[in-house]
């Protein structure tokens, strides 16, 4: 079986097994315990806080451990919102975010908080002059995702934070850069960015464990109270093994980011063409795409008909965020592009990641010809 959904999740680096396995075994100790076990584990934790700030271009005290993105966007925005025990304000998103950042989003919207959200232009991009348009007094933060988890279009993080700090300096800017770390470069501190949100099993790393950069000076509410672990910002044992193996994973992808961003640009020209010349299908086409993501429509076919084909064919593919794949609507990325309601239930995404070869990609292809010709009698049946 061929798996192409590497934005869903990854399969972790076997250095990175390795790593967690050791330190499950040799170093169980809690960090916050003075005993030597507890100084041996707290000494790991600090040390990858020092190997990722590095990595990232930050200080090791502005990165905070958490238990994934959906935590770490979580915290970014609440914890923005709430800070100083604010119950209302203006918060500026996307309605094309990840539902770990536009659910969050509804909640605050629940408590008083007035959210402004963005619909993207037609080819899946969100305009810096609608974020301008949309820019209040009170608007306490904006929230974008670096590269959409569905479609893998490129947002304009960089333009936008740039432009918010100079005319609002005291707005926080925050980035979902999930989909972004290890395919597209990223320099936070140049870049003007207050929060940025990562999580490991994205990039190879271990499920259950994330980050939040938290630029030096910003000051948000802590979600969780307790024993004040992480400079106060989330209490909780820290995840020792977790945190190691995303700081190893983080490292390797930062490394292979080039050499892995020119291999999956060819396969993913190679991919679009051949989807662009199969009657029936749709290419869905960011003007700016990470090369990681290719997406497509097979109007008059409901996603998981194509899906369960292709997997029949040996090719694990996805219809939408694996958070919301379940859900019974069509993709609200898709809807909010301005594409039809009966176009989006018919969308496919396929995520490529470093383990992929020219066989694996022939393949793909090969499926793809053979489900729609399978499938082609069907088309009537399921409009």
């Amino acid at each position: 079986m061929k798996y192409f959904d590497y934005a869903a999740t990854t399969p972790p680096y076997p250095e990175v097994i390795r790593s967690m396995a050791e330190i499950m075994e040799k170093h169980f100790g809690n960090p916050s315990s003075l005993h030597q076990y507890g100084e041996e584990a707290d000494r790991l934790v600090r040390h990858a806080k020092e190997v990722t700030a590095q990595l990232l271009g930050v200080k090791p005290n502005e990165i905070i451990w958490t238990s994934g993105a959906t935590e770490s966007n979580n915290f970014a925005l609440k914890g923005a919102a709430m800070r100083g025990g604010r119950t209302q304000g203006h918060i500026i998103t996307t309605s094309i975010e990840h539902p770990s950042v536009y659910e969050c989003c509804r909640q605050l919207e629940q408590i008083g908080f007035e959210i402004s959200y963005i619909d993207p232009a037609p080819d899946g991009i969100v305009l810096l002059e609608d974020i301008q348009n949309a820019l209040r007094a009170d608007t306490i933060i904006v929230s974008m995702m670096h590269v959409n988890n569905e479609t893998g279009a490129v947002q304009p993080v960089q333009q936008v934070s740039e432009w918010l700090k100079k005319v609002q300096p005291r707005t926080l800017m925050h980035v979902d850069g999930v989909q972004g770390f290890g395919k597209l470069p990223v320099v936070l501190a140049k870049w003007n960015i207050d929060l940025y949100s990562l999580s490991a099993h994205k990039i190879r790393g271990p499920k259950g464990t994330g980050l939040l950069y938290i630029k030096q000076g910003t000051e948000l509410f802590p979600l969780l109270a307790g024993g004040g672990q992480e400079n106060g910002y989330r209490s909780g044992t820290e995840n020792v093994a977790g945190i190691v193996g995303m700081t190893k994973a983080l490292r390797l992808a930062a490394t292979e980011q080039y050499t892995l961003a020119e291999r999956l640009t060819a396969f993913s020209q190679l991919l679009k063409t051949e989807i662009q010349a199969i009657d029936g299908l749709v290419l869905t086409n960011p003007a700016i795409a990470s090369p990681h993501i290719i997406h497509f429509c097979y109007p008059g076919m409901k996603s998981e008909v194509i899906l369960h084909s292709l997997e029949q064919q040996g090719c694990i593919v996805s219809t939408q965020s694996a958070c919301s794949s379940r859900k019974a609507e069509p993709s609200r990325v898709l809807v909010a592009m301005g594409i039809t309601r009966e176009h989006a239930a018919s969308g496919i995404r396929i995520s490529l990641g470093d383990q992929h070869t020219n066989q694996d990609i022939e393949h793909l292809i090969t499926a793809l010809r053979q489900t729609v010709t399978q499938l082609r009698p069907l088309e009537r049946r399921t409009r």
